[in-house]
C-alpha cells in the first residue's frame, strides 16, 4: 500500500474511533427536549379526543367529543359535521388549558370507526400550539375496548417558538397511561424519525415515561442515530419534582445534564 493510501486508511479509522464530543451531546439534548415537547403536545391533543363511549358508532362518538371539549375548553369553537369535528382554540373567551397545556391553533378530528373491536380517530393539526412548540400535520390513532395502549402513527412539522428551531418527521408508537393514571402522564414505546437543523435523526423509544408538565421524560431510554454519524443511548432519571437527569452515552464518552421544568 502506498503512503497516500495508508494515510487515508489511517485517517478513516481514526475518524471512526472519535468519541462523542460535548458539542454533539448538547446538540442531542436540544433535539431530545424539542422532540419531547412535541410529543407531549400531540399526545395531549390525542388524549382529549378519547373521551367517548366505545362501541356506539362514529356519529355518537363525535357528538360526545363535541360536548366534552366544549365543557373542558370553553375557549374552543367546535363545529360538528357528520363524524368530523373542527376545533378553533381561542375563538371564544374562557379556559383553553388542558392537562397543563394552553392550546391555540386549529384541530380537525374524524371518528372513522367506533366499534368494540376497533376504534380509529384521524387528526389534522394546523398551527396547534401550547406556547412552547407549534405543530402542523396529521395522525391516525387506533385502539379497542380491550387495549391498555393506543397505536399512533403521525407525520408532523414543528417549531420551537422561543428560537424558531424546526423539525419534520414521522412516528409509529404505542402509548399508555402511567401507573398513576393518564392525568399524571403517559408511557411511549416505538420509533420516530425526523430531520432537524443538523440533519437526520432516528429514534427507538423504550419504556419512556413522561409527565404532562415536564420538558423531558422521567424514565426509560432512547436509542438514537445522529446526523454526526454516532449512535447514542439517552437515559432519564428523576432527581426531584422539578429536575430530571439526562445521560447521553456515545462512543467512548458520556455526558449528564440536569434539566429543570423552567428550562
Amino acid at each position: 500500500m502506498n503512503r497516500f493510501l495508508m494515510a487515508l486508511a489511517v485517517g478513516i479509522l481514526a475518524a471512526g474511533c472519535l468519541g462523542l464530543t460535548a458539542e454533539e451531546a448538547q446538540e442531542t439534548l436540544d433535539e431530545v427536549k424539542l422532540s419531547s415537547q412535541t410529543e407531549a403536545l400531540v399526545t395531549n391533543g390525542v388524549e382529549i379526543t378519547t373521551n367517548f363511549t366505545i362501541g356506539q358508532g362514529a356519529q355518537r362518538a363525535a357528538e360526545e367529543l363535541r360536548d366534552f371539549i366544549r365543557g373542558q375548553l370553553p375557549c374552543a369553537e367546535v363545529v360538528l359535521n357528520g363524524n368530523t369535528l373542527t376545533i378553533t382554540y381561542g375563538a371564544n373567551p374562557g379556559n383553553c388549558t388542558y392537562r397543563g397545556h394552553t392550546f391555540s391553533g386549529s384541530h380537525s378530528i374524524t371518528v372513522t370507526s367506533n366499534e368494540p373491536g376497533v376504534v380509529q380517530v384521524d387528526h389534522v393539526w394546523t398551527d396547534f400550539s401550547n406556547g412552547v412548540v407549534k405543530v402542523s400535520g396529521n395522525a391516525t390513532v387506533t385502539w379497542s375496548a380491550q387495549d391498555r395502549s393506543r397505536h399512533v402513527i403521525h407525520t408532523l412539522n414543528w417549531t420551537r417558538l422561543r428560537d424558531g428551531r424546526t423539525g419534520q418527521g414521522t412516528g409509529d408508537r404505542l402509548q399508555q397511561a402511567l401507573p398513576e393514571g393518564i392525568a399524571v402522564g403517559f408511557q411511549v414505546d416505538g420509533e420516530r424519525a425526523w430531520t432537524g437543523q443538523r440533519g437526520e435523526w432516528n429514534l427507538d423509544i423504550k419504556g419512556v415515561q413522561m409527565r404532562w408538565q415536564d420538558p423531558v421524560p422521567q424514565a426509560g431510554s432512547y436509542e438514537l442515530s445522529t446526523p454526526f454519524g454516532k449512535d447514542v443511548t439517552v437515559t432519564f432519571e428523576r432527581i426531584d419534582d422539578d429536575t430530571i437527569q439526562v445521560t447521553i452515552s456515545g462512543p467512548r464518552r458520556s455526558f449528564s445534564f440536569n434539566v429543570n421544568r423552567a428550562d
